[in-house]
């Protein structure tokens, strides 16, 4: 009886000092602090609906801001553009009516200097037409009175009344004969001997050579010494 009794209570201690051990471990989880939390544990937290609604309110918020910034930078820009497109609008309509002037211009002064061209005897020959007038009425007079001698004397009027309406207009004849030989001037059309003039001066004229102002409008045609 004695053994048995010594064994119910040791079984007792035994049972009495597990549920010890169990009672403090379940107090030991208890005061265990949030950062020894277990892995499981956080994560199960992280997942929580709580903490996604939180995060999507967050988004959303921050998304709102964005959106609001984005709208007034496309309105600027849009803006910016359409100024632009104003002003190359407004150059190209310069630059047609600029062209347009410029070919109006340019087919005027074309037309001016075609018609200058055409007519720009036309002074000269106003005032060449007294000279012909002289003319005819001498040939008229040397008909009806065959005085061979007064036609002479026209005609040596009319020749002096032609030239000097051409000397206004700038012609000049030329000096030749004594004058030493210049190609630019002269043209040499026979050499011979001659004992009055040194060599290379010419000595006759057989065609006279005029100037209109500073040119040569015809050369002279001379004899030179040899």
């Amino acid at each position: 009886m004695t053994e048995a009794r010594n064994a119910e209570e040791e079984r007792l201690e035994q049972e009495a000092a597990a549920e010890g051990g169990e009672a403090a471990s379940a107090d030991s989880e208890r005061d265990r602090p949030a950062a020894e939390a277990p892995a499981d544990t956080l994560n199960a937290e992280a997942n929580s609906p709580e903490s996604q609604d939180g995060e999507a309110d967050a988004s959303a918020a921050g998304g709102d801001t964005a959106g609001q910034e984005e709208v007034p930078a496309a309105d600027e820009r849009d803006a910016r553009i359409a100024e632009l497109e104003s002003r190359i609008e407004e150059y190209r309509q310069r630059l047609l009516r600029a062209q347009a002037d410029f070919d109006n211009y340019r087919r005027r002064t074309q037309r001016e200097k075609e018609e200058t061209a055409k007519y720009a005897s036309m002074d000269l020959i106003t005032r060449l037409l007294p000279v012909l007038d002289n003319f005819e009425r001498a040939v008229v007079a040397s008909k009806d009175s065959g005085d061979f001698e007064s036609l002479a004397k026209g005609v040596d009027m009319i020749y002096r009344q032609l030239f000097q309406l051409l000397e206004q207009e700038g012609l000049k004849p030329m000096e030749t004969v004594g004058q030493p030989f210049n190609p630019e001037f002269h043209e040499a059309v026979m050499r011979v001997e001659s004992d009055e003039h040194e060599e290379g001066t010419v000595v006759e004229e057989l065609q006279r050579g005029y100037i209109l102002k500073d040119r040569v409008i015809r050369p002279a045609m001379v004899k030179v010494s040899g």
